[in-house]
Parts: C-alpha cells; structure tokens; sequence
C-alpha cells in the first residue's frame, strides 16, 4: 500500500515557518473514543511521550492552553500557580472551538484562532521528541519539546498530578 501523503495543517504551516523540524503522523479516528491514549496506542508510542492540549481559563491570565501527558491528570492549582493566578479551570468542551478554532480530539497549541498562553507539563522536557495535535483529527506532529515550546512561546511548568 503506497504511503499517503499528509495535507499540511495551519499548526504544520506555521513549524514551516518558524523553520523547526517536525514529522508529520496520522492515525486512524474513532469518533466515540478521541483519547490521547488512544492516539498513542495507535502510534505506538508510550502514552508520556503524547501530549494533550486542554483549554482552560484562570481567574488572572485568562484563558491558556495547556499541554500535559496522555496518561496524567492537569492539576488545575498547579496550572493556577504556573500562570500567576488563583484559580483556574478547563473551559467547557462547548467554548473550545469557538476561543481556538480547534475542535475536540484536533486541538493543538499551535496556530489557534488566537495566540493564548501555553504551558507543557515539565515531564516533556525529559523526552527527546513529543507528540501534540497538528490540529486536525487523527494528525500528530512530533518535534523536540524545546522547538514545541519555542514555536508557540510556551513555558514548562509542573501541570499533572502525580
């Protein structure tokens, strides 16, 4: 079966153009289980090495994009604390697409309707590549934690509970 080729994403367009290297990945949907465990099952890849974009919005930063490992839990104090607020919670799933463009099980921190605050979970960095949606359903990109963090101006931060 010849390989297919991947339609670039706006999140691939702007890697382009910031010029850092990435792999584009597509992975069959199942529209009743999006899970980033699921992603990482069908990639083959352990589940700490796919990162999950959640939306959330705190009561001083407003509303952030968040990164954490497929297999964890954002903490949403730790999240607060990472953005110097007090509170912070994810944004219902109905408010996703409108503030970023993305729809659920296709958001990707880069290329949103808007450029929001971004932080990733600090257990990237002891990983040579990630993964995190290029913004499409069923389409990963991989990339160094550090080109992920520089090409949409994110921080690490400790964000999943233990």
């Amino acid at each position: 079966m010849p390989h297919e080729k991947i339609a670039k994403t706006n999140a691939a367009r702007l890697l382009d153009r910031q010029g850092i290297p990435y792999v584009l990945h597509r992975v069959a949907v199942d529209e009743s289980d999006l899970s980033a465990l699921t992603v990482a099952a069908r990639l083959g890849v352990d589940p700490a090495m796919v990162f999950k974009t959640l939306v959330a919005r705190a009561d001083r930063a407003g509303v952030i994009m968040a990164g954490i490992p497929a297999c964890a839990e954002l903490d949403p104090r730790a999240l607060a604390a990472a953005c110097g607020s007090r509170h912070a919670a994810l944004v219902p799933l109905a408010e996703v697409r409108p503030l970023t463009g993305y729809m659920r099980g296709g958001c990707s921190p880069l290329a949103a309707k808007k450029a929001y605050p971004v932080l990733i979970d600090e257990s990237a960095l002891m990983r040579e590549r990630i993964f995190l949606s290029a913004g499409l359903r069923g389409v990963q990109l991989e990339l160094s934690p550090r080109d992920a963090a520089t090409a949409c101006g994110a921080v690490f931060a400790k964000l999943a509970r233990d």
